[in-house]
């Protein structure tokens, strides 16, 4: 292993194997200095760390520990949004190498601002072409999706129960329903993207709807817990957080929306892997990206508690979340989504400020 060297980076965590022995030595700095080989990988990381933290340290068995990963973890107070806006004030002095994220409309961020490297992404034949930047700097895999969570003590007939992301804004549900603040994470991605298909003012009419309509919380969290507790008969959220009410054994189900031949279809939301430009290791990095998006790990992710849904057609494992029936999945486009971010972004602010 070459030799190592100094860079100054607060708050990284550095997993190594030494032989047959697990070894942690954990960098929790305030500031400073902390030495790694040449060969590290700076990981930053938005998926949860009890998730990625295992397929990471797999990665660095599956190359005889030659290539080690320094992570950064995302947490929960700042979603996304703190490792993309440090990503950008390190332009000038990169430290990043590889970016792995829970959603995608701040990956896009990223694209838009020209710090991501292009690539050709070894995937499975029929990977899906809105999960692919159109210039090859970002892969979607390991997806969650946008569903409906319905209480079934409150609404115990299926014919009863709400089928679209609309129902939000219908009076018949007034105060009870729920949906997240769509100012983060991947309540703000869906809306971002129905603003593209739907049309600006058609979508701020929407949201204005909803916003006098229903529950609005905090996070997509709060939304299951507030339908499996009874608080609404039901709520918009992602697929991670309504299958932890399921196996809670809570009297919830979980409703794919949208599914009628004149609806959209439901809305997937993938994890997402770029190279930055400036990566000081990127043969290393192109070995890890390769990696990450590969069946074995969407299928490690779908096995997992948030039970992610595979992108791939190699995937052997169906995630207990999905129904029966085969869901049909809204055509996306991201990179569409993601134009006027920050004027959208202030515009939903007057709606939804607290």
């Amino acid at each position: 292993m070459n030799e190592s060297s100094l860079y100054c980076k607060p708050q990284l965590s550095r997993r190594r194997f030494v032989g047959s022995s697990l070894l942690f030595s954990s960098a929790s700095l305030l500031g400073g200095c902390v030495a790694r080989a040449e060969s590290d990988i700076v990981l930053y990381c938005a998926l949860d760390e009890v998730f990625a933290r295992p397929i990471v340290a797999a990665f660095e068995r599956s190359t005889e520990n030659e290539i080690g990963v320094v992570a950064k973890y995302d947490v929960e107070s700042t979603k996304t949004v703190g490792l993309v806006n440090q990503i950008i004030a390190e332009q000038q002095s990169p430290v990043c190498d590889v970016f792995w994220n829970n959603e995608i409309m701040h990956t896009v961020r990223l694209q838009k601002l020209g710090l991501l490297k292009p690539r050709n992404w070894d995937v499975a034949a029929g990977w899906p072409s809105d999960m692919i930047a159109s210039d090859g700097t970002w892969c979607g895999f390991a997806a969650r999706a946008r569903v409906l969570l319905v209480n079934t003590d409150k609404l115990p007939n299926k014919a009863d129960r709400p089928t679209s992301v609309m129902d939000l804004a219908d009076p018949k549900w007034k105060d009870n329903c729920a949906m997240a603040r769509p100012l983060f994470g991947t309540t703000a991605t869906h809306f971002a993207v129905l603003r593209e298909k739907d049309g600006h003012d058609e979508t701020i009419g929407l949201l204005e709807k909803i916003h006098d309509n229903a529950v609005i919380l905090s996070g997509n969290k709060q939304v299951a817990q507030a339908v499996a507790s009874g608080q609404v008969a039901w709520g918009l959220t992602d697929t991670d957080d309504a299958v932890i009410e399921k196996d809670n054994l809570r009297k919830v189900e979980i409703v794919f929306p949208d599914q009628q031949v004149d609806q959209p279809g439901a809305m997937r939301i993938p994890n997402t892997l770029s190279i930055l430009k400036s990566a000081s290791h990127p043969i290393a990095s192109e070995q890890f990206a390769d990696y990450i998006v590969s069946a074995a790990i969407e299928d490690r992710l779908a096995m997992g508690d948030s039970s992610q849904l595979p992108i791939s057609r190699d995937s052997k494992f169906t995630p207990r979340v999905m129904p029966k029936d085969p869901v049909r999945w809204m055509k996306v486009d991201f990179e569409a989504a993601a134009e006027d971010w920050e004027s959208w972004a202030k515009e939903l602010m007057t709606i939804f400020e607290e």
